[in-house]
């Protein structure tokens, strides 16, 4: 039902079910990996009103016990997703379904493992991601944002006329294309500064 994939490395679609609603795939030299993405296969949706909580965990390296971590989560409306697992803090863990259930899988002490936990949508739109799990989510905000910015001046640009072109209309008002240049750059310059300011 579900597929993991580490950049420079093959797919993954061979999770080990460790419980009727758990699964789990074993990341080996996790050190090395940024992100990885979790998807489904497409060949089996979840039922309906559920979905799936992804969790990252590796081995502290102080007890070398299990830190699980929240990535976030997949449905049959956001069947992929990408996390960032490079940077997460270790030993900052939380509660996470599998139990040791988990760590019974073969290798579990010895390599990082991606668990994805089938649960309703009502509990996976409750739960927290780790900090910096959704970085992803970010950049493909940015790479929206700039598309569209692109659009909305191609756009009004379109429309541009020269002033010895332009007919009088009393019903209509007209914006000077160099405010809406000026308008562009400024948001731009802001979004690279802090691409959340548009919250404050």
């Amino acid at each position: 039902m579900f597929g993991c994939l580490v950049a420079g490395r093959l797919v993954q679609t061979d999770a080990v079910q460790v419980a009727a609603d758990k699964f789990v795939f074993p990341l080996a030299d996790y050190e090395q990996v940024k992100h990885v993405v979790v998807f489904m296969l497409g060949t089996v949706p979840f039922p309906a009103g559920v979905g799936g909580a992804v969790y990252f965990s590796f081995p502290d390296p102080g007890s070398g016990a299990a830190v699980w971590q929240l990535l976030g989560f997949i449905t049959n409306d956001k069947p992929s997703a990408i996390f960032k697992i490079s940077g997460l803090a270790a030993g900052e863990g939380g509660a996470h379904p599998f139990g040791a259930a988990a760590a019974a899988s073969p290798g579990a002490a010895a390599v990082a493992q991606l668990g994805v936990s089938v649960e309703s949508l009502e509990q996976l739109a409750q739960q927290m991601p780790a900090a910096g799990a959704a970085v992803a989510a970010v950049d493909s905000f940015l790479q929206f944002t700039q598309k569209m910015l692109d659009s909305l001046y191609n756009y009004a640009s379109s429309f541009a006329v020269a002033q010895a072109q332009m007919r009088p209309n009393p019903t209509e008002t007209f914006i000077p294309s160099s405010c809406i240049l000026k308008w562009y750059e400024n948001f731009q310059r802001r979004l690279a500064q802090n691409p959340n300011f548009w919250k404050s």
